[in-house]
């Protein structure tokens, strides 16, 4: 479990996060959702200590993360930031590599090799696992990141608005693969969305944030309504439930 306690934080005196309590569960997938500015991806930053920590505590697995080192938190914890375009002359095989940095330090071995293997089937990337970054697809780059990510083999993966660019077909896709791979491998997915419907079909959890701070966490039914839409996005829009799980009508 990661467990955040009081996490406040500000950047160049302006404040991005206020006091943030929030325990994200072990196991499945966990949405963080919430309007532009609400401080989604700063705190999923400052759990993968991209940033450092100002005020509050962050535990994962009730161990303090400031105290973990860097070679232990690469083998526990995976983040993929934002990914838009790549020009990089780098073949998808070798990308999904890079994931195993943390264990191989650049000379692969042969278990390396097979999660490698592993991960492209998983993704599948077979096919493509000899091109270029820079000859495919939106999706199809965005599926070998994070391919990449979860080649890293950690107990968690922390997700920046993967599917922007995507189109509907990546997106589902995306979404799909992940949430079966965390159920079949008993991982821990933390993504950042803006879509609230893809937090709603796929998520386990839902975290909602506004302004710096926590408005609401629970399981999608339990937490997305029309009351919520207005609450944390000050819209109005009508939700009904689709196959017992929210779906919002735009």
């Amino acid at each position: 479990m990661i467990r955040i306690r009081n996490v406040s934080h500000q950047i160049a005196g302006q404040s991005i996060l206020q006091g943030v309590d929030l325990d994200i569960p072990q196991g499945g997938l966990t949405a963080l959702v919430g309007p532009n500015g609400a401080g989604k991806s700063t705190l999923l930053s400052l759990v993968a200590r991209l940033q450092t920590l100002q005020s509050g505590q962050i535990e994962i697995n009730g161990r303090d993360l400031g105290q973990i080192s860097h070679g232990d938190l690469a083998q526990l914890l995976a983040i993929l930031p934002q990914v838009l375009t790549s020009t990089h002359r780098i073949s998808v095989q070798d990308l999904v590599g890079f994931g195993r940095y943390p264990y191989s330090r650049g000379r692969l071995g042969p278990k390396d090799r097979e999660i490698i293997a592993d991960v492209l089937e998983s993704f599948e990337l077979q096919e493509i696992k000899h091109r270029f970054l820079d000859t495919l697809s939106g999706g199809q780059r965005q599926r070998a990141y994070t391919a990449m990510a979860w080649a890293q083999d950690t107990e968690y993966l922390l997700l920046d608005e993967p599917l922007n660019n995507l189109d509907i077909a990546a997106s589902r896709s995306l979404m799909s693969r992940l949430k079966t791979l965390a159920a079949q491998q008993g991982r821990t997915i933390v993504i950042v969305l803006h879509d609230i419907n893809y937090a709603a079909g796929y998520a386990d959890h839902i975290v909602a944030m506004k302004a710096g701070r926590v408005e609401t966490a629970g399981p999608p039914a339990e937490v997305v309504s029309e009351a919520f839409l207005r609450a944390v996005f000050d819209t109005d829009a009508r939700v009904i439930l689709e196959e017992e799980r929210p779906l919002v009508v735009v």
